[in-house]
Formats: structure tokens, sequence, C-alpha cells
């Protein structure tokens, strides 16, 4: 991971000088690196990890990237990771040309690979990525929206990126077919999980602890996996009146009501649904094999059920 973060800063300076600062800026604030990690585990598990690896960890993490630049822009966010928003700090004309950027530098370090095939995935994964928020914006406030529907736009938009991070780093590794697709479904599911982590985290989670700005979707009239369950099983008393408090913008009033175990306490039901997939990824892994890195990997899974939990009410 040190060479991989002494990567990622490098990349600055394939940019113009006179751009070089906002780059640095975008990919300086430190996450949580979760796709970079899984590309290295995946890597780990299935041969010896080598530079391909470390040039596809750098990869996703700038997809990863020119996705948070876009999010923040369509959701009018002002901080991300403990500081402000490219957009709050430069207006959003220059920050989606930026994230623009900073896909078209990824897609070109894919063409790197020997194997065509692993630059072709990824190309096609952003494509996917994009695709996904096209999707989720263009049923925003649309209340025909299904459960079903919101797992395909997840799927899309964050577990495919997941996916191809698990899946390239054992084509790197030359794996068998059967353990690269095994470890592109771990991906997938662990993606869509961590995906379902974060809607919740949006609904019920604490700005002074995620350094990032929350209550957004509903604002923006993204109705996540919560809301969905709610509005499943709502009267039409309770469907309206949750209409009316996302149109009113009273995202603490929804929340209390998508906790409300006596209306079907939707936030805790959409928590064990992202668990659940988190279990059958890590089921799926055990067919792996036992070493240090699927070791970590299934750890992992262990480490975000375990802030799930912390969701719970």
């Amino acid at each position: 991971m040190e060479e991989v973060e002494a990567r990622i800063a490098q990349q600055a300076a394939a940019f113009d000088p006179a751009i070089e600062g906002y780059i640095s800026y975008a990919i300086g604030g430190r996450g949580k690196r979760l796709r970079p990690i899984l590309a290295l585990l995946a890597g780990g598990a299935t041969g010896k990890l080598n530079s391909g690896h470390v040039d596809l960890a750098v990869i996703v993490e700038l997809i990863h990237v020119a996705t948070l630049v876009h999010d923040d822009i369509m959701d009018e966010a002002e901080r991300r990771r403990g500081q402000p928003t490219l957009n709050a700090r430069w207006g959003n004309s220059l920050s989606v040309l930026l994230g623009d950027c900073l896909f078209a530098h990824a897609l070109n370090l894919s063409t790197n690979f020997e194997n065509s095939g692993i630059g072709r995935t990824i190309a096609r994964t952003a494509t996917m990525v994009c695709s996904g928020e096209m999707i989720q914006t263009q049923r925003r406030f649309d209340l025909k929206l299904s459960v079903e529907d919101y797992l395909r736009i997840v799927e899309m938009k964050t577990g495919s990126l997941f996916s191809a991070a698990g899946e390239l780093a054992a084509t790197i590794s030359e794996a068998d077919p059967s353990v690269i697709e095994m470890f592109k479904i771990f991906g997938m599911q662990i993606g869509t999980a961590y995906q379902i982590y974060d809607d919740c985290l949006d609904l019920a989670g604490s700005e002074s602890v995620t350094g990032k700005t929350l209550g957004t979707d509903l604002r923006k009239g993204k109705f996540t996996l919560p809301v969905l369950i709610f509005l499943r099983s709502a009267s039409e008393f309770e469907r309206e009146r949750c209409c009316r408090l996302v149109l009113e913008e009273k995202c603490e009033e929804m929340t209390e009501l998508l906790k409300n175990g006596a209306t079907n306490g939707a936030l805790n039901e959409s928590i064990s649904a992202g668990s659940e997939l988190i279990r059958k990824a890590q089921n799926a892994l055990e067919k792996a094999g036992s070493n240090p890195y699927a070791d970590a990997l299934f750890s992992l899974g262990d480490a975000l059920r375990e802030i799930f939990d912390q969701l719970r009410v």
C-alpha cells in the first residue's frame, strides 16, 4: 500500500503544470483505499504480488476519485475526507473537467498492460460506473423505483469497480478461470454491500465523524435501500408522509421514520441485507483456500460488518 500511495501521489506530475495543483488536491485526500486493498489482497491470494497488481490498484483508485469529484458536484457537497470539495473551492466547471482528466488518465494507464483484455475490462467498468450514476440521476424522486432497480444501480455504480479489482488482480496472477470468476463475484458482493452501508450512513451517520457532507441522497431525491424498504410495505398515509419529508428536506425526521420499529425498522433491515451480502462473499471465498492474503480478505468482510453494526438502532 505504501507503494500504491507513492504511485498515486506521483500521478499529478503526468499533467500539465498549470493543472498539476488541482490534481494533487483531488488525489491527496487519504480515503479508505478499499479498492486498492482489494486488488492487492486478491492478487496475493491468487499468486505472487507484482508491479501489475500495484498498477491495477492505482488505476481503480483514480477511477474512484474521478467518480467522487463528479458525485460532489451533483450533490452540491461541501466537504469530503475532512476538507472542502473541489467544487466548493473552485466551482463546478473546473471540477467537471478535472474529474474527466482523472478518468482519461486512468484509462490511459490501463493501456500499459501487456494483456489488452485488462485494459478493455477497465474501460468497460468505467462505462458501467458512469451508466449506473446516470440511471440513478434519471430516476430521482421516482416512487416506482423498486429494491431490485436500486440493487442493479448499486451493482453498476459501485459493485462493478470492486468486481473489476478482484477479477483483474486474479487475472494478473494468471489464476484459473474459475478462481478469477470467484474473485469477480466476491468483489461485486463486497462493493454492493459497501454502497448499502454508505447509503445508510448518509441517513444515520455524523458529519463530524465521517468528514463529508451527509443527507445529500434525500435532498437530491435519491431513494436508497432504507427508503425503498420502507415504501414497499408502507400504508398510503405513511407514503405521503415520507414524500412530504423528502420534498421538505427534513432529513432528521425521515431518519427517525426509517429507524422506527413500529413502521418496520427499514434502516436495520437494510443493514441486515448488506451484512448478508458480505456473508455470501465470505462463504464463496472459502473455496480459494487459506493463505495470509485470502484470510485478510475474509477479515475485510468482518470489518465491514462491524461498521454496519455501528449504525444499528
